[in-house]
């Protein structure tokens, strides 16, 4: 529920990418497969991949935060809230305080939000709880992810999909509500479709005591069930956020999906019977960015000026868990 006067507006956004492009051509050099195969399939024609040494979670997370930051017109030090949703941080232990000193953001508090490609969505909506109940007034929402870390690059049926990247957003409070909705779900029993599974490696301490000192296997994909889900999942939840909002999917403007596969956004929007020159996509230039992905084609299209303020937005996110959401929100300040 809204607290009287304390809405939640989506003030600024921000992104930022690794500087080195990896093209489908160049992964036919790695694996079997060609820039027709993958585009045909996917969607996607090349992503971005950070440096070892150069560039780190922690540093892309800093840049579209700054960026984000700077789009709101906000110094660092008027953060209340720092929220980083990443499944791939520099230290297990969280980057989101190494954000924070990056930024100079001192009078916030940070902590890391992993739910995966779900995880940008869902950090969103944790921010937004916090200023409706009046404890923060100004939110910084990150998503990045760094996926090349945890791809293997010998199996063709996942390092063609993934890539590195980071957006942000800031969520301030508003009299106005702008946050008109939001669904999440998750279901564990298909936990198994999507996983970065730690493998454990035992290791005896004393006769009778062992422990584990394993290390993170590579992503790994069942990807027709995760198709199945998404189009099925995706869809449903969407319908219910607007139904409960009172809004008809007429009245959207843009439809915001975390950028998987083309096939996918190209599935739910026909089922949703929204036009396919209304879904925000850019996976073709960067593919799957995870938490990064919705953040980072948000801030493109505000950018571009396809998106004005006002437009009401229909967002969603789904994957890893499995876990699936949506938010429908109009974008900037509006009275």
């Amino acid at each position: 529920m809204t607290r009287p006067g304390v809405g939640v507006a989506i003030t600024g956004s921000g992104s930022a990418v690794p500087s080195t492009t990896l093209s489908n051509d160049q992964l036919s050099q790695l694996v079997e497969t060609s820039d027709e195969w993958i585009r045909s399939r996917t969607g996607i024609g090349q992503r971005r991949v950070a440096q070892p040494s150069v560039e780190s979670l922690a540093s892309l997370a800093a840049a579209a935060g700054q960026s984000a930051l700077d789009a709101a017109g906000l110094e660092a030090t008027a953060v209340d809230l720092i929220l980083l949703a990443t499944s791939t941080p520099d230290d297990l232990f969280g980057s989101a305080c190494q954000v924070q000193a990056a930024l100079g953001a001192s009078q916030a508090v940070a902590f890391d939000l992993t739910a995966a490609c779900s995880g940008f969505l869902f950090a969103m909506v944790t921010g937004a709880q916090f200023i409706r109940s009046g404890a923060y007034r100004t939110v910084l929402v990150i998503g990045a992810d760094v996926l090349s870390r945890w791809t293997d690059w010998s199996d063709r049926r996942t390092c063609v999909l993934f890539g590195d990247g980071a957006g942000a957003v800031v969520l301030q409070a508003s009299e106005v509500d702008q946050l008109l909705g939001f669904e999440m779900r998750s279901d564990g029993s298909l936990n198994g479709c999507l996983t970065l599974a730690y493998q454990e490696q035992p290791q005896s301490l004393l006769e009778d005591i062992s422990v584990s000192q394993g290390t993170y296997q590579p992503v790994a994909m069942n990807g027709q069930e995760v198709y199945r889900f998404a189009v099925k999942r995706v869809p449903e939840i969407l319908e219910k956020t607007l139904f409960h909002a009172g809004i008809d999917r007429d009245h959207v403007d843009w439809l915001l999906l975390h950028q998987a596969n083309q096939r996918i956004l190209d599935a739910v929007a026909d089922r949703l019977g929204i036009d396919r020159d209304r879904v925000l996509s850019n996976l073709v230039n960067y593919g799957n960015t995870s938490s990064a992905t919705i953040p980072l084609v948000l801030d493109e299209a505000v950018k571009a000026g396809k998106i004005q303020p006002g437009d009401l937005i229909a967002a969603s996110g789904f994957g890893a868990g499995l876990s699936w959401g949506a938010a429908v929100f109009r974008w900037g300040v509006v009275s």
